[in-house]
């Protein structure tokens, strides 16, 4: 039996991308993600914001287990989550779903490989502390449908 929380239990119409703020391989990736997103259709927050710690408490999950996307399917996490991200962004980030062939037990196993090593690997930062102070400034902190979404069901 699947005991996973139901992908539609927490939904947005505006991605936003939950990562790991003190992780030095994730703080990258979100600044390579803004980056790259010059009409942003992404939003983004750290995981120990409140905003994204509640997220992850809902669903049940380590904060430390994988990144989250939420966007208006739901919730997606580890490489079925960078898949429907490169949906989002569009353009040449398509590419990526070319990997899509690649079987999700055998793509999830080296996602898991890589986040239970990153800190070793890549070490650890101040909150936030790659990101440039406009980056910062986009990150959500406060989000009033997400957080009624959080509160009910």
């Amino acid at each position: 039996m699947d005991d996973r929380p139901p992908k539609s239990l927490i939904r947005r119409q505006r991605a936003l991308f939950i990562f790991d703020g003190v992780c030095v391989l994730c703080s990258t990736g979100a600044s390579f993600l803004m980056r790259h997103d010059p009409k942003g259709r992404v939003q983004f927050a750290s995981a120990q914001s409140p905003l994204g710690s509640a997220i992850f408490s809902k669903l049940g999950k380590p904060i430390d287990e994988s990144y989250l996307l939420i966007d208006s399917d739901g919730w997606h996490s580890k490489s079925d989550g960078y898949f429907q991200l490169a949906r989002i962004l569009g353009g040449w980030w398509q590419l990526a779903l070319l990997f899509q062939m690649v079987p999700r037990p055998i793509r999830d196993w080296l996602y898991d490989r890589i986040a239970a090593n990153r800190y070793r690997w890549f070490g650890k930062s101040e909150y936030c502390v790659l990101l440039t102070e406009e980056q910062r400034s986009r990150l959500v902190t406060d989000d009033p449908e997400l957080w009624k979404q959080l509160k009910t069901q």
